[in-house]
C-alpha cells in the first residue's frame, strides 16, 4: 500500500460566509469517516492563511529566518489529506471526492518512501 498526499489549493481572497463553510465541514466530516472505515485515512488537516508563514532557509552554516509565505501566489495551500491507497487509480478517487466535498482543487502526488 503506498501513501499519498492529497493538497488541498485555496483561492486568496475573502473567505465564503458562515453556511458555506459549515457545509463543506459536514462534507469533509462524512468524507474522513468513509476514508478510516476503508482504512485509507492516514492524516489530515487545514492549515492557517500564508501570513502566518515562517520561511527558514541554510545559506552556509547559518540558518536564516523570515515571515511570511515562501512563494506569493493567487491560490495557496490550504490543507492536506494523507491516504493509504493500493494504487494511483484509488488516491485520485480519493481526490475526485475530497474535490467535490471542498470545491476546491485537488492536487495527488504519490511519497516516494515509505517507513516502515
Amino acid at each position: 500500500m503506498k501513501q499519498y498526499l492529497l493538497s488541498v489549493y485555496q483561492p486568496e481572497g475573502p473567505m465564503p460566509d458562515q453556511e458555506f463553510l459549515d457545509q463543506i465541514q459536514r462534507n469533509l466530516d462524512e468524507l474522513n469517516a468513509e476514508m478510516r472505515a476503508a482504512g485509507a485515512w492516514v492524516f489530515s488537516g487545514g492549515l492557517h492563511s500564508p501570513s502566518t508563514a515562517t520561511v527558514l532557509r541554510a545559506k552556509d552554516d547559518e540558518v536564516l529566518t523570515t515571515d511570511g509565505p515562501f512563494l506569493e501566489g493567487k491560490e495557496y495551500l490550504g490543507g492536506f489529506t494523507i491516504v493509504n491507497a493500493p494504487d494511483l487509480d484509488a488516491a485520485l478517487e480519493w481526490g475526485r471526492r475530497l474535490t467535490l466535498a471542498t470545491t476546491l482543487p485537488i492536487e495527488v502526488r504519490p511519497f516516494y518512501w515509505q517507513q516502515g
